[in-house]
């Protein structure tokens, strides 16, 4: 039988593609981190700074967008709306934002940048493991500048001499900075809850709450009903000094894709053939990708740890393999005995640990 690939699965840090007076792009490309391409996953940063304007554009494929910090206003252009949605957003904010769907962000807070974290499916995109942004409006890069005067003129009803108006004013592109003062629309009151458009991760009540150990709330289509179209799901784990996430993995054939937020910790996956694939000291910034069905566990620093992740599934399955919902807790004593060729005193030894704990486990006693 022929020997699977081996994945080089090190995580890594974005490349800085935009850098101007109202913020920065960042990207994770798919040649530095070979993984994005075959989960067929993209990976980005926005930094905007007060008053930064990222023009109105849209991605070839589908995303979840994470707010890692600060706050500001979003505007989204849902197919067939007559107008924009104008959101008004803040850190923990989870909003998911279909491919070819326009939208823009702005930040409107004096006294912080606004970074939003973008992860998402690219397997309709031009380029697997990366997104392809159409930008609709730029002094270099804008769509309609491609189009000649006559079709632009004949689309818009406009003269020749307005249509150059209109084209030539803004000279910036991808990220613009505004005038003080500038009018900007006012997002419209509740409006992410009445079309379910933004869930806030941070305020959320966590599905899973360990004592010592850590917190998780699972992000999927019951709260962002639009992730089903977008087939993906997320969520937000908090794990606490010391602590450890137990073994496990995703088993419904999914790729977690995981950006570390905030502290500090330590990774190891395991895959084909008990094979230790990644073992790697983690900081706040990186970002890293769990194949199919391999086995990932993480312990915290001294500072704790916080990641957001996306699993390429809109209401993710996971198997852990520790602690007393752990799968090795689930086979008869007879099956486990056997298959590790002990006795039953050390089966006995075996199923008398972790009995309460499940999922996160808390440092130990003596340490």
């Amino acid at each position: 039988m022929e020997a699977a690939p081996k994945r080089n699965l090190t995580p890594t840090l974005p490349k800085e593609i935009i850098n101007s007076e109202g913020g920065r792009y960042q990207v994770w490309l798919s040649s530095n981190l070979s993984m994005l391409s075959e989960g067929r996953i993209g990976a980005a940063k926005l930094i905007l700074n007060h008053l930064g304007l990222s023009l109105p554009k849209y991605s070839d494929s589908s995303k979840v967008c994470y707010v890692l910090g600060g706050s500001g206003i979003c505007g989204i252009v849902l197919p067939e709306a007559e107008s924009e949605r104008v959101l008004k957003v803040k850190r923990g904010d989870a909003i998911a934002v279909p491919l070819g769907v326009v939208s823009w962000w702005f930040n409107d807070n004096p006294s912080e940048e606004l970074e939003i974290l973008f992860l998402g499916d690219t397997s309709k995109a031009h380029r697997s493991g990366e997104f392809t942004d159409f930008n609709l409006i730029g002094g270099s890069n804008g769509l309609y500048r491609g189009f000649s005067k006559r079709f632009m003129c004949r689309a818009w009803d406009l003269k020749e001499s307005e249509l150059d108006h209109v084209l030539s004013s803004q000279s910036g592109s991808g990220i613009v900075k505004l005038k003080e003062g500038t009018s900007m629309p006012t997002p419209e009151a509740e409006a992410g809850d009445k079309l379910r458009l933004v869930f806030n991760c941070e305020e959320a009540k966590p599905d899973i709450d360990i004592d010592n150990g850590g917190r998780v709330v699972v992000l999927t289509s019951n709260y962002l009903p639009i992730l089903k179209e977008i087939g993906l799901g997320a969520d937000l784990v908090k794990i606490d000094k010391d602590a450890m996430c137990s073994p496990g993995h995703s088993s419904d054939s999914a790729f977690q894709v995981t950006y570390i937020t905030k502290g500090s910790g330590r990774v190891e996956v395991v895959g084909i053939d008990g094979e230790r694939l990644l073992e790697f000291e983690l900081q706040a910034g990186y970002l890293f990708i769990v194949p199919r069905f391999y086995v990932v566990s993480k312990i915290a620093g001294d500072e704790g740890m916080q990641w957001f992740s996306i699993i390429t599934t809109p209401n993710p399955v996971f198997c852990n393999h520790a602690g007393k919902t752990g799968v090795l807790k689930s086979l008869s004593k007879e099956i486990f005995a056997a298959s590790f060729n002990v006795d039953e005193k050390t089966v006995a030894l075996f199923h008398s640990k972790r009995t309460q704990d499940a999922v996160f486990f808390p440092p130990p006693k003596d340490e």
